[in-house]
């Protein structure tokens, strides 16, 4: 059995995890970390990590870059393997995560569906072909409360994409601030909020007399849960290193 701490286990994803794990016989949330305890969890909830007195095999990160950073300091001091979910995080925060992996094994991706990650190899063998010929539009789908935009998911596509094709291309996010037509090298990237959509993502192929959508979209996020929870199995073995879903696909 895998004992897991789940940091930010009060959060939707977080509870999503807690619900999944009981029907996971190799996995089990033992402790959480939140800003507060709630009282709703079958497991002590620590506002600080430092406190925990249960033994953690691995831990997984459903919450914010500032949360991440505080228990990724700790998973490092205990040397505990971590799966981190959270996205929107900076530049400098993402260059902690890559040191960190030097020193403990670090599960990142900014989607942790299985579907996302076969439909990124997807997009890259369209974007491959179809690069001289078609303009390449990313647009992105999730619910009023989500705070980063775009989506890890659509800068993880974008950025496949932007590694895949020959061209130097850039990322065009705001196109009302300007009155221009398209620049040939450039990948729109849209965000739309509302609702309580879970998420969906479009990479759209557009050329001189046809399109090409390749699509992908959720209707739970227990999707996501499964491969967090498939992704602390992988990892909870694993030597130090930055690793992802390419390596877990």
């Amino acid at each position: 059995m895998i004992n897991i701490l789940l940091n930010g286990c009060n959060g939707k994803m977080g509870q999503e995890i807690v619900k999944q794990s009981l029907k996971n016989a190799n996995t089990k949330v033992v402790a959480g970390i939140d800003k507060t305890d709630l009282g709703d969890n079958k497991f002590p909830v620590y506002t600080n990590p430092e406190n925990i007195t249960e033994n953690i095999d691995v831990i997984i990160d459903f919450s914010i870059p500032e949360a991440s950073m505080n228990i990724l300091k700790y998973a490092k001091g205990k040397h505990i393997p971590i799966v981190i979910a959270t996205t929107g995080f900076n530049e400098e925060q993402i260059n902690i995560i890559n040191e960190t992996s030097k020193q403990l094994p670090v599960f990142k991706s900014s989607n942790m569906s299985l579907g996302i990650n076969l439909m990124i190899k997807l997009i890259c063998e369209a974007a491959k072909t179809l690069e001289n010929d078609y303009d390449i539009e990313i647009i992105e789908k999730h619910h009023k409360n989500k705070i980063d935009a775009p989506s890890g998911t659509a800068l993880m596509m974008a950025n496949a994409i932007k590694d895949t094709l020959t061209k130097d291309v850039y990322y065009e996010y705001n196109r009302q601030a300007k009155r221009e037509k398209r620049n040939d090298n450039e990948i729109g990237i849209h965000a739309i909020r509302g609702g309580n959509i879970v998420g969906e993502h479009t990479v759209l192929f557009a050329g001189e007399n046809e399109t090409l959508e390749i699509t992908h979209n959720v209707t739970s996020r227990s999707i996501f849960a499964d491969g967090a929870l498939k992704a602390s199995e992988f990892i909870v073995s694993k030597e130090n290193g930055l690793y992802s879903m390419n390596d877990l696909v």
